[in-house]
């Protein structure tokens, strides 16, 4: 699907990935981001888009930004997207809900394309590389069986209801945002005390960092490249950085020695898979190629986190 002259919805629009998500697509189309800033920032939207503040879980919002007009809807939006949370059966009936109603709504209007962000979390522990055809998927988190929960009704609409429907599996994906994962947490930490660092668990969790411009690039490309009825794809890079070496990272880039504490255990929360090894071999036979390692988008993100303080 040719992503230029269109009218697009993005929910979750003011988001870490919603908002230069917006900026790319805003450029050649006409976008709507919408987002309750429970976690967005509405300065990030760029003034080309037009921003709608709703509710998402509320089904007369979902009816008013989702018309007969609408070309693709970027489903981007979670009510709850933690790992760790403390609400997980209301997490899971909110999301779930709120992606249901969104299908329902684009099915009454005639609209048929959505691309939607998932996780890597729905591998669960496997413990071994997860190309997108691994199975089964046992997820460890309530986020994880909600985010496949919501992958399941994605097929039942791409199978049966004549939708395409583009699912990202995404790894960590990192940018300048504080209070948006790792890199930031550390960056504040050190700020506040450059002589400690306290880090979750054990330090050496493993999982592939992906900057979020090349998330943003790789999702339109998956877009406008794959065309089957559900196409499933993997963000991530190719390579692998554990919590230490971020720590390393963000300390080097501070001019910084700090001294490391652990609260130890295996993961840095309950629900937290240890070790993440996510193939991208069908996203680089698509034709798409990243220009950033995981260690260098951690260290980008690190710097632009730096020049922001």
């Amino acid at each position: 699907m040719e992503l230029t002259g269109k009218q697009i919805v993005v929910t979750g629009g003011a988001g870490l990935i919603g908002s230069p998500l917006v900026e790319q697509l805003a450029t050649d189309n006409d976008v709507i981001a919408v987002d309750d800033l429970s976690n967005g920032v509405r300065e990030s939207v760029p003034e080309a888009a037009t921003f709608v503040e709703g509710d998402l879980t509320n089904e007369a919002v979902v009816a008013d930004i989702i018309t007969d007009e609408i070309d693709i809807v970027f489903h981007l939006a979670a009510a709850d997207k933690y790992v760790d949370t403390d609400n997980p059966r209301q997490q899971f009936e909110a999301n779930s809900s709120m992606t249901h109603t969104i299908l329902e709504r684009m099915d009454e209007v005639g609209v048929t394309n959505i691309a939607f962000t998932s996780s890597c979390t729905v591998y669960g522990e496997a413990g071994e590389p997860t190309p997108e055809s691994y199975g089964p998927l046992e997820p460890i988190s309530v986020y994880g069986a909600t985010k496949l929960g919501e992958e399941a009704l994605l097929s039942v609409y791409g199978n049966t209801h004549d939708f395409t429907v583009w699912t990202f599996r995404f790894a960590n994906i990192v940018g300048p945002r504080f209070g948006a994962g790792v890199v930031p947490d550390f960056v504040e930490k050190l700020d506040d005390d450059p002589e400690s660092l306290t880090i979750l668990g054990n330090g050496k969790q493993t999982k592939s960092y992906m900057h979020v411009t090349e998330c943003v690039d790789a999702m339109c490309y998956v877009v406008e490249h794959a065309d089957e009825p559900v196409n499933t794809y993997n963000l991530a890079t190719q390579t692998t950085t554990d919590v230490d070496t971020i720590a390393d990272i963000v300390s080097d880039e501070m001019g910084l020695d700090p001294e490391y504490s652990y609260t130890g255990g295996e993961r840095g929360w309950e629900g937290d898979v240890s070790t993440v090894l996510l193939p991208i071999d069908k996203l680089l036979e698509l034709g798409w190629k990243n220009e950033l390692s995981s260690d260098e988008s951690v260290r980008r993100v690190a710097r632009e986190l730096l020049a922001e303080l």
